[in-house]
């Protein structure tokens, strides 16, 4: 029996429009929710009427719970005519929807119901989903006269510690369990939900669609003109729901699953189970294992010690481009130290092998006798599936894959290793610390004044308030940090009191441990109250005289989770996420991200195996809290991966990062090396606002990466991305709302303290994914979130000051142009933009209409060179092809510097170099804007009274004489013949440059 209920409490609402003539309204809140209405008591004259009324909803499908809306209607009754007037509605969506736990009340600005109408204010609302069978639905409206007042609400007696628990499962079970099988999704599927599980969608494939490489259509040229190599490419592949052809996709006969990769065959052994098996030694026992061996490829799952009746249920694939035989076998062996014992074998024939077609049911095991190397009948049984596929089964995600496969008996334990995952990031908190006091300090020397502080730490972020001398034994420090947390939350927030003693000394006086869980969570401004906690001293006491001793020194402390806020994890340049933490506050999805990683051609070999060059290559995808990982392709410099995987867009002004990386813990586990790293191979970024709705995009992109040595290109990626707006009007209506969340602007962070909050996160997300099975380490989440891009580079520098000048290249040019007319170069130019000054001059209403009209014309006839494709890294514009050897060498160094003093002196001495340069810019900028400051100032009084004089006669001049004049006199004066001009300044310009500045006052 369902017992999931929607619970709302109508808190308040504030500043709403009067309605009633008299500066106020008699408002009351209409709620609507899955065919239910409920309305709260009517507020007389009250523009800020506070209800706190609560109402129940039934919940008639928790499936259908994400489509569902709650709205609710604010109105103003007008008691003489009956008649209600729209004071503004809310409108949320299911899938925002938090147990009681976590629940907060927010104030949610209320919007028009269409644009005409007349709205301000805000609606309080606090919105929970409980499962208690004792909580009780709220009567339904009753059909009277909504102008009269009504009733209070039913509410019901459930303390709120009885709502829910922590483990409340608000969906299917489906929905919880997609978070794990989350692998592809089919296209029929994918426009109503993008978690729903693989296995039970209809897959079709195309068989007259032939995979193979695909086809490049054309090289997209770029403005920056650098090498062709470090171009994107264009190309037409046959894909799963038929060949894209310059964006478009010409379906063929059948539309697959997978309509972003190519269809790619494959042979499923599934070794369930085996039973009877004959004993082997004199304890009557087995040590089982199966080996799966299809020419030169052979599979082997692990091995059970002393069991006859083992249960493996492993599955292997086999492309089926790459088969070697006809005869597949599958061998059961005892695992022995010296050499493994043969115990039976079981053949088939390949083509006799059945097909399965998704959404057909899975094929059923069957049970077979297992044969001696003679072919006769021996005891035992394995039970065995075998069948041919494609990505669309659901066993694929966890098939141990032929080209993933190492020549080592290894393979079983590196499994885990080389399979594709999906990772979820953990939610993460600031949590926003304000310690204001302390009190009844107790000091262990009592004959010296102590230096007092406090220290906040969670985990590894440690902070500390300044020291302050205290005779009284009371500190008021009244300061706020601020740290990054992630759910579950593991670690306390620790708090201590500690006395500098000396120097290099520090004695804690007093501590606490507050657990994060028990912190108070808001998603706005609202004011937390501060509390008291006692602060319990480090060393052991004896039990006894714990007892007797209550006293105890206290802080002061507040203490919140702030879920208003996004927790920036990556580089704000390349965001794939800008959501806030708190989940009442997200919004749903506009769009649907769907990526195929296809295949990677002409990698660089990253190691050597058996004597020649080779790498193991996996890809990783990341947008938003989601990280993908493909399998790992085993010895081969053109992989194929043919995986598809999509995500739920909220903002398109966000970035799709996809990297390449070689898989080195396989070295690791064969050689017995020490944690080597996974090698990065390039990656890719991919703006969603660069991307047109709808359209397939085919390119290889290239895998440029910068080594000490240089810019080199490490392969080719090719990707297919299509981006699908659900609604173009709330596509285009994101355009208008603010980048961050409202907190952000609220109360906003400092820039120093947004960069070390963000080292904290990145570091927190990689300890949490390095600990998932498998793990993805660091150095990766490192990488794909740009962790080390705020460091100092003296190519970056360059590359930034050049981006500079190139924005000002417009008014470089625009200012050439115009002197150019002033010289008379082309005396007809110079003619029409006299006259076209003086027709705007005389029509000055004309000047913004002409400007707009230009910029439309402008933009209109760049519509023809629009780009057709996604940006991608440009060596020219990062100035990664002319940096110098040191440069590079000086861009990788570690943090701190790991080089030589005479090297970093040399470096330091560059840097002082470069930045005199730039000071002295700086330094002659505001030499000019004091130089206007203090004009009238008097600092020189001569200059002062010139300057007063001629303002005074200019008053007097402008005032009786019409402004068109000297507009035109002015524009005439400065667009005079080169035989009116001369060589030397012009007296303005010396009267300026003449005027005083402050450098006389620097040291």
């Amino acid at each position: 029996m369902n017992n999931l209920k929607l619970g709302v409490e109508v808190v308040g609402a504030h500043d709403l429009m009067p309605k009633d003539g008299q500066g106020s309204a008699n408002a009351y809140v209409e709620l609507h929710f899955d065919h239910q209405k409920f309305r709260t008591t009517i507020k007389e004259k009250d523009l800020n009427p506070v209800w706190n009324e609560q109402f129940y909803f039934n919940i008639s499908d928790p499936s259908h719970l994400p489509d569902l809306y709650l709205e609710a209607y604010v109105y103003h009754i007008n008691r003489a005519s009956q008649s209600k007037s729209f004071l503004g509605t809310v409108r949320l969506s299911g899938s925002s929807f938090v147990p009681y736990s976590d629940a907060v009340a927010l104030y949610y600005p209320l919007e028009k119901q269409h644009i005409l109408s007349r709205v301000k204010g805000e609606l309080g609302l606090k919105v929970f989903l409980t499962d208690d069978p004792s909580v009780r639905p709220s009567n339904p409206l009753p059909a009277v006269d909504p102008f009269l007042s009504n009733p209070p609400p039913v509410r019901s007696h459930q303390t709120p510690d009885q709502f829910t628990s922590p483990n409340l499962n608000f969906f299917p079970e489906n929905r919880a369990e997609s978070v794990q099988t989350f692998y592809h999704l089919p296209r029929e599927q994918r426009q109503v939900h993008s978690t729903a599980p693989v296995g039970d969608q209809p897959v079709r494939y195309t068989d007259e669609m032939k995979s193979g490489p695909p086809q490049v259509v054309r090289m997209l040229s770029s403005s920056s003109q650098q090498p062709v190599d470090f171009q994107l490419k264009e190309t037409s592949p046959f894909l799963g729901g038929g060949r894209v052809v310059g964006g478009r996709v010409i379906h063929g006969e059948k539309a697959g699953a997978y309509d972003l990769v190519e269809k790619m065959q494959y042979l499923f052994v599934r070794v369930v189970k085996a039973r009877d098996l004959p004993a082997k030694d004199v304890t009557g026992s087995l040590d089982p294992f199966v080996e799966v061996r299809l020419g030169n490829f052979k599979g082997i799952t692990k091995h059970f010690e002393k069991k006859l009746n083992p249960e493996w249920n492993e599955v292997f694939a086999f492309s089926r481009e790459r088969l070697q035989a006809s005869f597949l076998e599958v061998v059961l062996k005892d695992k022995d130290l010296v050499k493994d014992d043969f115990v039976g074998i079981v053949r088939f024939d390949l083509n006799e092998v059945p097909t399965r077609v998704p959404p057909d049911s899975p094929l059923a095991p069957e049970w077979y006798r297992l044969e001696d190397k003679k072919g006769d009948k021996i005891k035992g049984e394995l039970m065995l599936a075998i069948w041919y596929g494609t990505q669309a089964d659901e066993c694929f995600p966890y098939a141990v894959h032929s080209d993933a496969i190492l020549p080592t008996d290894s393979a079983a334990a590196l499994s885990s290793h080389i399979r594709a995952k999906v990772y979820h990031a953990p939610r993460l908190w600031y949590v926003r610390v304000n310690i204001i006091e302390a009190q009844d300090i107790v000091v262990s020397d009592k004959n010296r004044i102590p230096d007092l502080f406090a220290r906040a730490r969670i985990g590894h972020q440690t902070l500390r308030t300044k020291t302050i001398q205290s005779r009284t034994m009371n500190c008021q420090w009244n300061e706020e940090f601020m740290f990054v947390a992630a759910e579950p939350f593991e670690d306390h927030l620790i708090l201590s009191v500690e006395d500098r003693v000396s120097a290099s000394k520090e004695e804690v006086i007093g501590l606490i441990h507050v657990p994060l869980g028990s912190v108070d969570r808001r998603a706005d401004d609202r004011a937390i109250r501060p509390k008291w906690f006692n602060l319990k001293k480090p060393v052991a006491v004896d039990v006894d005289l714990l007892k007797e001793e209550k006293f105890s020194s206290k802080i002061h402390v507040r203490i919140c989770l702030d879920g208003g806020y996004h927790v920036l994890d990556e580089s704000t340049h390349y965001s794939s996420d800008l959501r806030p933490t708190a989940k009442q506050l997200w919004k749903p999805p506009i769009g649907l991200l769907e990526l195929g990683i296809l295949n990677a051609d002409g990698l660089h070999p990253m190691k050597t195996r058996e004597g020649r060059g080779t790498a193991d290559t996996y890809c990783v995808a990341k947008y938003g809290q989601k990280w993908v990982r493909t399998r790992t392709i085993i010895d081969n410099l053109s992989p194929r991966f043919n995986e598809q995987y999509t995500w739920d867009v909220y903002d398109p002004a966000t970035v799709l990062t996809v990297g390449v990386f070689d898989n080195c813990q396989l070295v690791e586990k064969v050689s017995g090396s020490n944690g080597p790293k996974d090698m990065h191979v390039g990656k890719v970024r991919i703006r969603l606002s660069t991307l047109e709705t709808g359209r397939v995009y085919t390119h290889t992109y290239p895998l440029i990466v910068l080594h000490p040595s240089g810019v080199k290109k490490m392969g080719e990626l090719h990707l297919a991305i299509r981006f699908s707006s659900t609604s173009t009007v709330n596509l285009l209506y994101q355009y208008s709302r603010p980048l961050l969340p409202k907190m952000h602007y609220v109360r906003p962070l400092l820039l120093m303290q947004q960069e070390m909050l963000r080292h904290q996160a990145v570091q927190i997300v990689a300890a949490r994914l390095g600990r998932m099975e498998p793990p993805l380490r660091r150095e990766v989440v490192e990488y794909i979130s740009d962790a080390h891009s705020h460091l100092w580079s003296m190519r970056r520098s360059k590359a930034n000051f050049f981006r500079l000048m190139s924005v000002f290249s417009v008014l470089f040019s625009v200012g050439k142009w115009f002197g150019d007319v002033c010289a008379w170069k082309n005396p007809i130019t110079t003619v029409l933009v006299h006259i076209l000054f003086v027709m705007l001059v005389c029509f000055p209403e004309l000047i913004l209409p002409t400007v707009f009209l230009y910029m439309f014309l402008i933009g209109l006839w760049n519509y023809r060179f629009r780009p057709r494709y996604p940006p991608h890294m440009n060596t020219r514009i990062s100035h990664a092809d002319a940096a110098h050897p040191d440069e590079l060498d000086e861009e990788f160094d570690t943090f701190p510097t790991s080089r030589g003093a005479e090297l970093v002196r040399m470096r330091y001495d560059r840097l002082r170099s470069v930045a005199g340069r730039i000071q002295t810019v700086v330094g002659d900028v505001a030499t000019q804007g004091e130089r206007l400051q203090l004009l009238l100032s008097w600092r020189d009084p001569r200059a002062t009274m010139m300057f007063l004089i001629f303002c005074l006669l200019a008053a007097l001049v402008l005032y009786v004489t019409p402004f068109q004049v000297v507009a035109v006199i002015a524009g005439f004066y400065l667009m005079r013949h080169p035989k009116f001009r001369h060589k030397m300044p012009s007296v303005p310009l010396n009267f300026f440059r003449r005027l005083p500045a402050r450098t006389d006052s620097l040291l």
